[in-house]
């Protein structure tokens, strides 16, 4: 694929999709759908429950809403505690714009600064932030 786009990320898409017509399919049938509820068998003729399809790499959908409201509890501290210039390293730092996490020489030349500034700011913010989630 063109779009560096693992196939197994575009399966889970397309299994994603057929799970929730197939929900919508049947909630005109009953009103309550459960997780360890069969909804089919796999090739080896085994029954396969909505749980089964849901859970992936090993996390479960818990851990994955669990990190998604973290993550945006994270971003919301971060505009209210942060400055920007400690905002924009820490986002550079470790990839929080989806990029690949920079050092901290990477973010020096780009922000014209040194090396042991970008170090002291990114632990001033990190300092910040930790007082935030204690409170």
């Amino acid at each position: 694929m063109s779009k560096n786009i693992r196939l197994a990320t575009y399966v889970a898409r397309c299994i994603e999709n057929e799970i929730l017509m197939f929900l919508r399919g049947s909630k005109k049938n009953k009103t309550e759908v459960y997780l360890n509820e069969p909804i089919g068998k796999d090739k080896d003729d085994n029954e396969i429950t909505l749980l089964d399809i849901l859970e992936n790499d090993g996390k479960s959908i818990e851990d994955e809403i669990d990190l998604k409201l973290k993550t945006k509890i994270l971003y919301k501290k971060m505009d209210e505690v942060l400055k920007d210039r400690e905002k924009q390293i820490l986002i550079l730092r470790f990839g929080l714009n989806r990029d690949k996490p920079k050092t901290q020489n990477e973010i020096a030349k780009l922000m014209g600064i040194s090396r042991s500034y970008v170090s002291r700011i990114e632990t001033k913010a990190i300092s910040k932030l930790s007082k935030e989630f204690e409170e």
